[in-house]
């Protein structure tokens, strides 16, 4: 078996592919695998890191405007699609894979016009512009929830997979999660996630509720900063009085998040795709602050999802303050029957075999392609 992915820029679109690539790597010991991504994209630290192979093209990423940036997206993608047309030609590939960002659409349309099977995954709620454009062309469209069916074409072959991410953060219970993070499995536990790079609004309204707060002592924090805000984060909870700060883990970027979502009673977090993935399969109660800076709105509407079937609470950024924080905190905290029936609904949302379901798609399109003798539907 032999599968390009094409996916690049945020993590939420390169974490999928590496958790099926990963995944292949188990069950077809054969299986050639080839990354195809930008030059400045997170897969560039990320697929290596994997020991798998990148090679990168140059592309921009889509306008919705007429403008001459258009005009300049356009010759990018003419130059990018011959460039993946190479890559895909020489590799030779059952199945190209496109997990999003603007890379996957030259790679996925060259795969077409050799005639090779083609899928795209979708991890949001609302599909990205990228994935919009592709799905007519596509033999699947799988998605990480059935309430995206609604923004695809009736004619488009969908299949509800879940995402491939959410079967890879259920290796840990909740002890060897705690232990993993020197921990104790005993205390209940809060998550806060700035996200990679870290969100300013969110840190700096933990920092004012953890400075205010009287939390109880059998409680714990996992902060996650991201690298950008950690030293200014670091010095102010350095400043707090001791009892406090020995309840704080402070880490600027944790590559280990099963071991964290394990440990965890509540997450407060923004609500990308991957994030939304794994709490939903480990059912873990929720506080999501969406950002604000995102295309379409994509994190609110992540989010709301998930706060209609009462399995998180939604907090938006404007309404963000320490009185705000706190009150959702501590009702989340201390009301256990509130907590497990988050936890519940959440559970009911996630799709906990996701990577199994994706791997029969990918089987069956390949499968498909050989008896047609084509990739063509």
């Amino acid at each position: 078996m032999r599968v390009i992915f094409a996916c690049g820029g945020t993590g939420g679109h390169i974490y999928p592919a590496l958790a099926v690539a990963r995944y292949l790597c188990r069950v077809e010991p054969e299986v050639k695998i080839l990354f195809i991504g930008t030059e400045r994209g997170m897969e560039n630290q990320l697929v290596p890191e994997e020991g798998f192979q990148l090679r990168t093209i140059k592309v921009r990423g889509l306008t919705r405007r007429l403008s001459l940036e258009l005009a300049v997206v356009a010759w990018y993608l003419g130059r990018s699609l011959v460039e993946a047309f190479r890559i895909i030609k020489a590799f030779n590939p059952h199945i190209v894979i496109g997990t999003g960002g603007y890379v996957s659409a030259p790679a996925v349309l060259a795969a077409r016009l050799l005639g090779k099977r083609t899928l795209i995954h979708e991890q949001n709620v609302p599909p990205g512009i990228t994935n919009r454009l592709l799905s007519p062309v596509v033999n699947r469209v799988c998605i990480s929830f059935n309430e995206s069916r609604r923004y695809f074409p009736a004619r488009v072959r969908i299949t509800f997979t879940g995402n491939p991410r959410a079967s890879e953060v259920l290796h840990y219970n909740r002890e060897e999660g705690a232990a993993a993070l020197g921990l104790d499995h005993r205390k209940k536990t809060i998550l806060i996630v700035g996200g990679s790079r870290g969100a300013a609004r969110l840190n700096e309204t933990v920092n004012d509720y953890l400075e205010k707060s009287r939390l109880p002592t059998e409680i714990q924090i996992v902060y996650i900063t991201g690298s950008r805000y950690y030293n200014e984060v670091d010095r102010r909870i350095s400043r707090m009085e001791s009892v406090k700060r020995k309840n704080i883990k402070l880490l600027p970027y944790l590559k280990n998040m099963p071991a964290a979502l394990a440990a965890a009673d509540l997450i407060i977090s923004r609500s990308g795709a991957t994030t939304l993935a794994e709490i939903t399969a480990r059912g873990l109660p929720a506080i999501f602050i969406p950002s604000p800076n995102v295309t379409g709105e994509h994190q609110t509407i992540n989010a709301k999802l998930l706060s209609d079937h009462g399995a998180a609470i939604l907090l938006p950024e404007d309404k963000l303050n320490t009185i705000s924080l706190g009150n959702n905190i501590e009702f989340v905290i201390r009301d256990h029957k509130a907590r497990q029936l988050m936890a519940e609904r959440s559970r009911r949302l996630g799709k906990r075999d996701a990577i199994e379901q994706f791997y029969r798609c990918l089987k069956q399109e390949i499968e498909e392609g050989q008896a047609s003798g084509h990739a063509s539907r």
